[in-house]
Parts: structure tokens; sequence; C-alpha cells
């Protein structure tokens, strides 16, 4: 990236720099080929797309861990009035104004939306039915992920028992907030359930002043609402599924054995697996950063592939 960014690039920012890398490498996705499917044909891998079939003898899947949304469902769910969409689809807060909206989730893309709505002076709750962790965005002046990279080599639950107490002086007490602690640290809550904490940016700061409300998991719902565990009923105009994402690859290669685990996620990511020429990269949750591991993994694959496809063409379905 340009030495000018700062350390946290805008949006804006992040689509210069993605187009100027695929300039500087000659690269010309293909948009909007969704594939279907991929299977093998002789000794070549076929891409079955709407617009036709791709061989080649290599195939990575790089379709990353929010691939597929995940919309959970309550009892009453489909007699709900208001306006239900996944955070995916969330883009700003201009059509909830006057509105009471409800964001479901408490990883990032809850705790980012909330505040976004909260900045906005848009009435928002946040339903939170679990323990969690937080993290500051930086701690002792340097981003948290950087300490996450420092300590990469060390045991998870030892970096966690390092890094506790400060991080309780850098967040505070959570539990005043309405929020419950999770029995792991961040560290582990990564490597073991695949679960990111809430890198803070704001959002705990909004919970405090009341701009941003804290409750409970969901019971069921209402035409106007929901109903808490516990029974208390409030209303709601729109909710946003702020539900994370759970991508199966075994629908996109229904015919190969002994790459995925019981949940259709790749056994190996970023190097060869069991069959021949197919590679996967960033399909694995980090504590260091994902864009980060992304371009470790994919330098590994080339590094596999430099003599095996030298010269050949590529293609790129996005």
């Amino acid at each position: 990236m340009s030495r000018d960014y700062p350390a946290y690039p805008s949006r804006e920012q992040m689509i210069a720099y993605l187009e100027s890398y695929a300039a500087r490498f000659e690269i010309k996705p293909v948009f909007d080929t969704a594939v279907s499917r991929l299977c093998r044909d002789g000794a070549q891998w076929r891409a079955d797309t709407a617009q036709g079939s791709i061989a080649a003898p290599i195939v990575v899947v790089a379709t990353g861990i929010a691939d597929a949304p995940y919309r959970p469902s309550w009892p009453g769910s489909e007699s709900f009035a208001g306006a239900v969409i996944h955070s995916s689809e969330y883009r700003n807060p201009a059509p909830y104004e006057g509105k009471r909206v409800l964001v479901i989730g408490f990883g990032n893309s809850g705790g980012e939306i909330a505040l976004d709505l909260a900045n906005a002076d848009i009435d928002v709750a946040l339903a939170v039915r679990g323990p969690v962790q937080i993290l500051p965005r930086d701690l002792l002046g340097f981003p948290i992920l950087s300490w996450a990279i420092l300590y990469r080599r060390l045991p998870a639950r030892l970096v966690d028992v390092i890094n506790a107490p400060v991080l309780r002086l850098a967040v505070g007490d959570i539990e005043k907030l309405g929020l419950r602690r999770a029995t792991k640290g961040p560290r582990q809550m990564v490597e073991e359930d695949g679960r990111v904490p809430l890198i803070d940016i704001g959002t705990i700061a909004k919970i405090k002043d009341g701009s941003i409300k804290i409750r409970g998991g969901i019971d069921r719902f209402m035409t106007d609402g929901v109903i808490f565990t516990g029974e208390s009923t409030e209303k709601f105009d729109a909710v946003i599924l702020a539900t994370g994402f759970r991508p199966d690859l075994r629908k996109l290669l229904p015919d190969v054995n002994d790459v995925f685990d019981q949940h259709g996620m790749p056994l190996m990511t970023g190097q060869r697996t069991s069959a021949p020429g197919l590679y996967f990269c960033g399909q694995i949750t980090v504590p260091t950063g994902q864009l980060r591991e992304i371009g470790i993994e994919a330098q590994r694959i080339a590094r596999a592939l430099e003599n095996i496809c030298e010269s050949k063409p590529l293609t790129v379905l996005l």
C-alpha cells in the first residue's frame, strides 16, 4: 500500500489499492461470475458457471470466511412487519432515519453497525446473547493486531494470561454495561472457536452514554418487535442480523473427499491439499489480521506453483 496511507486506510483507499494492484500485475478479474460447481475432468479442474465452463490444471478457492451469510430464525420471525436484513447488506444509516433498530450480534459487524447508527442519532439497541470479549483498536500506542503478531508464536492461553490485566484496564468493566466477559481469552476464542472479539472503535463509549442500548438474547418475534429472553418486550421498526457467516464449501466441490472438516471448511489452507491441483487461500480465522494471512498464504501457494504454472494463463472469477 502507499506509504502515505494512514494506519487504518479508508474504504476509498482500499479500493484504490486493489485497483492499482490489479493494474500493476495485469490481473483482469471476470466479475459477476458465480461458480456453481468445481470438479475433476481428467487431469484438469472444471469450473461450471452460467457463462460456461472453464478448465485449468490448478484451482485456488479464495472465497474467504465471509462468503455465506448466516440468517437464523426465531419463532414468529416470519410475522415481523419490519425490514430484516443481514449485516452484509447494510450500507449506511439513511434508510433507518426516525426508526427504532435492533442489531442482533456483538461481533465487529454488529458493533460497528450499531455505532454507525448511533452516530446518525438513530435509536438503536444491540441484542447480545452470550459472553463476549472486547479489544481496544490500539494498545499502548500500537495497533492491537501488532501485538497479536508479536505474540503469534506463543500458546494462546499464555498470551491471554499475559494480556488480561492491561486489556481490563484499557476496556474497563464491561459487566457494568450489561455485558458478560467470556471465560476464554481473545486469542483462545479465535483459535478454538473461530470467533473474532469486538475490536472497539467507539462502540463502548456509545454504550456507556446510552446511545446504544444493550439487550439480551431473543426468545421470539412479534409483528412489531421482539420478546427477549426473560419476557421483556420491545418494539422495533427494523432488524439487522449481524449473525456472521457459515461457509460450507462442500456444495462447491461435492465430489471431492478428504479436504473438508465436518463443517465444510478446508482441512488445509495456504498449502497443498490431498486433491491434486486444489488449493484454498484465506479460509481460516486468524488473530493476526485476515488480509495479512491471505497475503502470506498467497505467496506460499505461488511458490508451490512456481514451476507448474510458468507462463500459464490466469483467470480470476469474482
